[in-house]
């Protein structure tokens, strides 16, 4: 069975998804697998946390912020704000922790990085992402319509293209890509919404790191050093470096507990190359 047939059983109205791997070195590109409408728009809720993220990050290099410089609750910085150890509660600007005491996953702190991203470069922020991201990876249905949280929406053409970008950066240097990708504040315990507490819960720059949790929506043979993230709109995007893999899912269900078992099931199927 093709790796992507499961979705065709999944008790959802529409999905689409793409998969990337390894180098063709005849076309200099990569195996990509399709299932789905490659063109309709889906909502991506907290996939959006990535684009965000990347955008914040190509400032950084731009000299508009820096990841160290105070932002976000006293004693915080956009660094604590990307890898949600800021201590501001999920929805709302209120402090839950003292800064790097526990990862508390927070919408509302990219909120506060959008609207420091706006003051610092005097772009709105929704601007300054298209521009930073999604026009020179040509995301022409790729568009921030609410919060920097969670208000993007897609197609899986376009968000296929950004995974293409994770896979071999062109928008940022290796080193910032490593640092997004890699563990922020090791060893803080926080909970993964819809999978509970994990100790730790390992965080990058916004991307949400593997690492050893258990349950996780990733598959059981994704390596420790996966990263991305899910949206609560029944949507995700991992990247396993270890085996130079992508895979992309989106679909029009909220994610819930028939999304578990499923996603896991399809990234195991990705993994496998079945």
């Amino acid at each position: 069975m093709h790796s992507l047939d499961v979705i065709d059983q999944w008790p959802v109205d529409h999905a689409a998804a793409v998969v990337l791997s390894g180098k063709n070195s005849d076309e200099g590109g990569r195996f990509r697998a399709f299932h789905g409408d490659q063109h309709r728009v889906f909502p991506l809720a907290s996939v959006t946390k990535l684009l965000c993220a990347y955008a914040i990050l190509v400032a950084v290099e731009e000299g508009a912020v820096e990841l160290d410089q105070p932002a976000g609750p006293d004693g915080s910085t956009v660094r604590h704000l990307l890898a949600h150890a800021s201590g501001l509660a999920f929805g709302e600007r209120k402090v839950q922790a003292p800064v790097a005491s526990k990862r508390i996953y927070s919408s509302a702190g990219f909120e506060v990085l959008a609207e420091l991203i706006e003051s610092e470069t005097s772009i709105p922020f929704a601007d300054y992402l298209a521009e930073a991201v999604f026009e020179p990876l040509q995301m022409r249905t790729a568009e921030l319509v609410g919060p920097a949280g969670h208000g993007a929406q897609a197609s899986a053409e376009d968000l296929s293209k950004f995974a293409a970008e994770l896979l071999a950066p062109t928008l940022i240097s290796p080193q910032t890509h490593k640092a997004a990708t890699s563990v922020q504040f090791p060893g803080l315990n926080g909970i993964l919404p819809g999978y509970g507490s994990q100790r730790p819960n390992d965080w990058g720059l916004g991307f949400e790191i593997r690492g050893h949790k258990n349950p996780h929506w990733t598959g059981l043979e994704n390596s420790e050093a996966t990263y991305g993230h899910f949206g609560q709109s029944g949507t995700f995007l991992w990247v396993d470096p270890s085996i130079d893999t992508a895979c992309v899912v989106l679909t029009d269900r909220p994610f819930g507990d028939w999304a578990k078992p499923l996603w896991t099931e399809v990234s195991d199927h990705v993994i496998a190359g079945k």
